[in-house]
């Protein structure tokens, strides 16, 4: 069922989302060489509970930190390690959530570590393009494909593949609601989009194949060839005049 959202209770998700923001920012902040991954999920904790709120990945489903942090040909839902030491050159991606008043705001960001290659800063710029040519698409009257479709054109025109196996998600009361939001699909097919509605786009880009495959831990999602991949992520809201993103750090 999809829930639309009142005004008080897109006010509550801006707040959380504004949370979320600043921790991702905060954690982007201290990607860096030398530190670890576990080093970071711990400062994403502490901000998000001074600011009263609880982070949205804690034991959720048995996750068992407050970010998913995954490195290189790491997907999604990467968990912080004290082991896992970042290097230069590294690509780090970040996915955090905040929920405050049992309102949840979700974010991701891939970082670079140091100095960076062209094809890697090439994989993440074309990402986070990819994530706002698909935002562009989530205004009333518009469907679920319009913003798949905007996704998957934009980043296959420069060779890169679209993830299958997840994808976005409504978002509100619940970190993960109806409607589904692949970063693939068929212009004006799909559920209409109407005000009052809250996503969370989220393009997983990978430069090489599309598959991938979960590690032992059940919960660390790779790609199957080995090749880098990217992951960018807003929470939105769709409102009579457009879109307006709901995880911005002010």
């Amino acid at each position: 069922m999809i829930v639309l959202k009142t005004s008080r209770e897109l006010s509550k998700m801006r707040e959380a989302g504004r949370i979320s923001s600043r921790a991702l920012r905060l954690a982007g902040e201290a990607v860096e060489p030398g530190i670890t991954t576990w080093e970071i999920d711990c400062l994403v904790r502490k901000y998000i509970e001074s600011q009263g709120a609880t982070p949205s990945f804690l034991g959720y489903g048995g996750f068992p930190a407050s970010a998913c942090i995954s490195v290189n040909h790491e997907v999604i839902h990467g968990i912080p390690s004290k082991k896992h030491v970042l290097k230069t050159g590294d690509i780090v991606s970040i996915d955090i959530g905040a929920c405050l008043e049992g309102y949840h705001g979700d974010n991701a960001w891939t970082f670079p570590c140091g100095e960076i290659s062209k094809e890697a800063r090439a994989l993440l710029d074309a990402t986070k393009e990819s994530l706002f040519e698909g935002i562009k698409m989530a205004k009333p009257g518009n469907r679920i494909g319009d913003i798949g479709n905007a996704v998957q054109r934009y980043v296959e025109a420069r060779n890169y593949s679209v993830v299958r196996d997840f994808v976005g998600h409504g978002v509100g009361a619940k970190l993960h609601e109806d409607p589904s939001v692949p970063n693939f699909g068929t212009p004006a097919r799909g559920v209409r989009l109407l005000p009052g509605m809250t996503l969370a786009i989220e393009p997983m880009i990978n430069a090489g194949t599309h598959q991938v495959r979960v590690l032992e831990d059940q919960w660390t999602t790779v790609t199957a060839d080995g090749a880098l991949s990217a992951h960018f992520e807003h929470s939105i809201a769709i409102t009579p005049d457009g879109p307006q993103i709901l995880t911005l750090p002010d």
